[in-house]
């Protein structure tokens, strides 16, 4: 469609308020809107999906005021004057996969997370799930990686020591008349688009499998080839072995601008001082459009959507072993997306959801009752006897797609020295280990590195009580009597676990920094008993009085004082 084409479409639907205009193989949108979904709405009318001409969505929002970027409290010199060969802004899967990957090479990596931590956004606020690929047509980014990366999970997985599952994905349909459209979508998918482990299942067999799968459930297409991770520990993971090879990574430290000289970066400001990079590869999430935009080379847009999902008692686990959703144009919590689905994750909860709601907040995190109530009352047709009362926590995260709905994974337009990887939604976490692996050799390419020999693949995880027999317990516990303190019950989580993360090479000492990578709290008590402990195990560590102790970062105390007017010291 062309430019005239597009702009009487806009005047049809808003009068006027709104023009396109093609800048540079952009489709520019200018206007005032007072309704979110209004400006969402024009983008997407204007967007071709998996386009490489982008829609730049410069309409103005009028219904509420602008939210500014989240900043770290920390202001410093740290890394004033510092010259890496390579600067990632951004440490969720994308950053963090990047980094391991490029010290393959001999190369200085610094990896920037303006968050107290790792995988504080999407990559740490999603379901976890390892797609088959099944909904993904050729021409798309996202179906060029799919696939490959699927197959690398295995041996990535266990390099890094991160538990992974093959649960096997089933999406089911209520209706037998749609058996034979299905099925030939299957063999589409199968012989055509390359996701070669497609098949149908037949609604009996199925429950052979799964007896909870609702009995109306006629038949599925099932993926075995589906999996489940801990998104946040395989981010974790990958920082830490980045580290190990020799890569740096500063948190709390966020980009504030970029200097830009004849379509080069020259240098890039943050509140920790100015860096002079010759690379930035640009991971930035949700704030990715606005990276771009500091690099001068803004060719692309993010209309941010929040997804929220709810972690079931371990007792659901036992009761399914897989991954499904019905599949329905009618059926309810249907928003953007499929709606969501039920996921065995790979600590034995249930999972449920996620939704699909676009927002204009980049940084709400928010739970809104009604996400919880458009998956239940969708999944509940996949699993009847599903319920909220087994809830123990719910989590909402904020997806970074493109108007086009596909990723951006290339070089600067404009700016010679910055490399995007950018729109990174579903499936992206399942895409990570392949597009890193391509990311890093451009990289390394275009600064000419040679090959890092000492590279070592391998991170070891530190011991892990709950997955252990008495026996290796009892072993472990007589060369340190600190893993026979528990912690946890809920998890089985001991002080020589939490000791282990704090000396780790990446060592974040808060509360959360400790639940993401052991889950104390993360049981059915969701840390009623074990967060004073931590807390006082992490104060112990530091040498410093409770006051002090943060659960996830500078402005998040835990402890304000003694009741009694005393110091509240360990």
């Amino acid at each position: 469609m062309g430019i005239k084409a597009l702009n009487r479409k806009l005047y049809k639907e808003y009068g006027g308020r709104v023009t396109a205009s093609l800048e540079d193989n952009c489709i520019v949108l200018r206007g005032c809107l007072d309704k979110w979904e209004d400006v969402v709405a024009a983008g997407l009318m204007c967007a071709k999906p998996h386009s490489k001409c982008h829609v730049v969505n410069d309409i103005v929002f009028t219904g509420a005021e602008e939210i500014p970027m989240r900043m770290p409290e920390l202001k410093d010199t740290a890394l004033d004057g510092d010259r890496p060969d390579v600067l990632i802004i951004g440490g969720g899967i994308s950053g963090c996969s990047i980094a391991r990957e490029l010290t393959r090479y001999k190369l200085d990596v610094l990896l920037l997370e303006k968050e107290a931590d790792l995988a504080l956004g999407a990559s740490g606020r999603n379901d976890g799930e390892v797609h088959p690929g099944v909904d993904l047509s050729r021409g798309s980014l996202k179906h060029k990686y799919i696939r490959r990366a699927n197959r690398m999970y295995d041996r990535v997985c266990s390099e890094l020591d991160v538990p992974f599952k093959r649960t096997g994905q089933y999406a089911c349909f209520g209706k037998k008349s749609w058996l034979v459209p299905v099925w030939l979508y299957a063999m589409w998918r199968r012989f055509y688009d390359g996701i070669e482990d497609t098949r149908i299942i037949m609604g009996d067999k199925l429950r052979e499998k799964e007896p909870e799968i609702n009995e109306n459930i006629a038949f599925a297409l099932s993926n075995p080839s589906s999996g489940s991770v801990s998104p946040y520990n395989l981010v974790i993971a990958y920082a830490e072995n980045a580290v190990h090879n020799g890569a740096r990574v500063s948190l709390n430290t966020a980009v504030t601008g970029m200097q830009v000289k004849n379509g080069k970066i020259v240098s890039v400001e943050t509140n920790r001082g100015t860096v002079y990079p010759k690379l930035v590869i640009n991971c930035a999430g949700v704030f990715s459009d606005e990276v771009a935009r500091m690099a001068g080379d803004r060719f692309f847009s993010i209309h941010p959507r929040r997804g929220t999902n709810s972690i079931l008692d371990k007792k659901t686990g036992k009761r399914f072993n897989a991954i499904a959703s019905v599949v329905g144009a009618s059926t309810p919590g249907k928003t953007h997306t499929k709606g969501g689905g039920i996921l065995h994750t790979v600590h034995d909860n249930l999972l449920v959801g996620p939704d699909a709601v676009e927002t204009y907040e980049r940084e709400n995190t928010a739970t809104n009752p009604d996400s919880i109530e458009r998956v239940f009352a969708k999944q509940k047709i996949t699993m009847p006897e599903l319920s909220e009362r087994d809830i123990i926590t719910y989590f909402t995260g904020v997806r970074a797609p493109t108007y086009e709905e596909d990723f951006i994974i290339e070089w600067g337009r404009k700016t010679k020295n910055i490399y995007h990887v950018a729109g990174i939604q579903s499936p992206g976490l399942t895409t990570a280990p392949a597009v890193a692996e391509d990311v890093a050799q451009e990289a390394a390419a275009w600064l000419e590195a040679e090959e890092n020999e000492a590279f070592d693949p391998i991170r070891h995880a530190p011991p892990h009580l709950a997955a252990m027999s008495d026996a290796e317990r009892a072993e472990l516990i007589a060369q340190n009597p600190d893993y026979g303190i528990i912690v946890c019950r809920c998890e089985e989580v001991s002080r020589g676990e939490i000791l282990d993360a704090l000396n780790s090479p990446i060592c974040v000492p808060t509360v959360d920094g400790i639940k993401k990578r052991l889950r104390p709290g993360m049981g059915r008590c969701q840390g009623g008993f074990c967060s004073p402990l931590v807390t006082k195990i992490i104060a112990e560590y530091l040498g410093v009085p409770l006051t002090e102790v943060r659960k996830s970062s500078a402005s998040s105390p835990i402890v304000f004082g003694s009741r009694k007017g005393e110091t509240a010291d360990v």
